[in-house]
């Protein structure tokens, strides 16, 4: 287990993870390929994580994944649409293909069920058939975290928390 620490502090999830070595030698490897590189371009995989954030209202991940989305260069306006808007809302600003892979995420993370066929084919249109799946279990590993750090009330860094105000985001 020592090995999740050789870099230092490794956050406050792994933290938390480490109390249960059995799981984290599991969930922290699975967390990193769900929610790292892959076939789905970074900017999509990254409004998957932040805007099913914003779904599950995940105060530590929302602030997390803002600073991210910004240092990937999502924009402001993105970002803010990602983290406000209603789900099932469509997003002010943004364009139909983002438009639709936001009501895909608010289904896939805020839905009951299989999603509709209209937001399927709306996203296929954009992704191939693995990018999708690879998208699914992006939002399913981002709702598992979401209910871990909620659950625990898992703290924001001070660094985030600075970040945030500095960049004209309320915590």
């Amino acid at each position: 287990m020592h090995h999740l620490f050789d870099g230092g502090d490794p956050g406050v999830i792994v933290q938390a993870l480490a109390t249960v070595p059995e799981l984290a030698e599991v969930a922290v490897p699975f967390i990193g390929v769900a929610l790292g590189p892959g076939s789905v371009p970074p900017d999509l995989k990254e409004i998957a994580i932040l805007r099913t954030s914003a779904v599950l209202d995940c105060r530590y991940c929302v602030r997390a994944h803002t600073v991210v989305a910004s240092d990937m260069g999502l924009g402001a306006a993105l970002v803010r649409a990602l983290r406000d808007t209603p789900p099932g809302a469509r997003p002010a600003g943004v364009d139909d293909d983002t438009a639709a892979l936001v009501a895909w995420i608010d289904a896939v993370a805020g839905g009951r069920g299989p999603v509709s066929d209209d937001l399927h084919r709306a996203v296929s249109a954009r992704l191939a058939d693995h990018q999708i799946v690879e998208l699914v279990v992006t939002v399913g590993a981002t709702m598992l975290l979401n209910r871990l750090c909620t659950s625990l009330d898992l703290p924001s860094s001070p660094a985030t928390l600075a970040r945030l105000a500095a960049d004209g985001f309320p915590p």
